[in-house]
């Protein structure tokens, strides 16, 4: 089984890549390469920073978005997005102006608004996730999080509560996305992953 993890400049893509590997990825390829997404058998993408700044990259690639979308909206090649690689599967991105995403998911990426003054931006540490379903991939625990936006649209699974329900994870069909970090949340993090790995959808 062979694994695509998308190399556009991503500032978590090694610890992305060594948590995978922990998890359990032999056939790993780290690449900017969009012949060896568009043949892979499971896409990660990773991403930290702004919005707009990775959308800019993701699309600066020459081919990658085109094979994304021919492998996984097309082929339902399983798909997972990690924090920024998850809100860019949303239509728009708000992040120091407006910015366009994939448009995988009918939904906005807005700055966090908490309801109380103690509850600070960004949204930093261990937090609940909550499940609004029965998603096999993402069940109840701890997670790590660090993010000043949030998804809010449709597809919501999963949600967090920083002084007000925050999205934790979306999907559909073959596509996931976790707003935490798999990768700095230990055991539930690593499950997470070794299920992705797995996963039949």
């Amino acid at each position: 089984m062979t694994i695509a993890l998308i190399d556009y400049g991503a500032g978590n893509l090694h610890s992305v890549e060594n948590a995978l590997r922990a998890a359990g990825a032999t056939d790993l390829s780290v690449t900017a390469d969009p012949d060896v997404v568009a043949k892979a058998d499971r896409i990660v993408l990773p991403g930290v920073g702004a919005f707009g700044a990775c959308a800019s990259a993701l699309r600066a690639v020459p081919g990658m978005v085109e094979a994304m979308e021919r492998r996984v909206r097309q082929q339902g090649a399983p798909f997972l997005g990690v924090c920024v690689g998850m809100q860019l599967m949303a239509d728009v991105g708000e992040e120091m102006g407006s910015h366009r995403g994939l448009g995988w998911m009918r939904g906005r990426v807005r700055r966090l608004e908490p309801g109380t003054m103690d509850a600070k931006v960004p949204h930093m540490g261990w937090n609940d996730v909550v499940p609004s379903g029965d998603h096999p991939l993402v069940p109840a625990g701890e997670a790590y999080f660090l993010h000043s936006y949030a998804y809010e649209g449709e597809d919501v699974i999963a949600t967090s509560d920083h002084a007000g329900p925050i999205t934790a994870a979306i999907a559909r069909d073959t596509m996931l996305g976790v707003q935490f970090h798999p990768e700095k949340s230990q055991r539930y993090g690593l499950a997470m992953l070794e299920r992705f790995l797995a996963w039949r959808p």
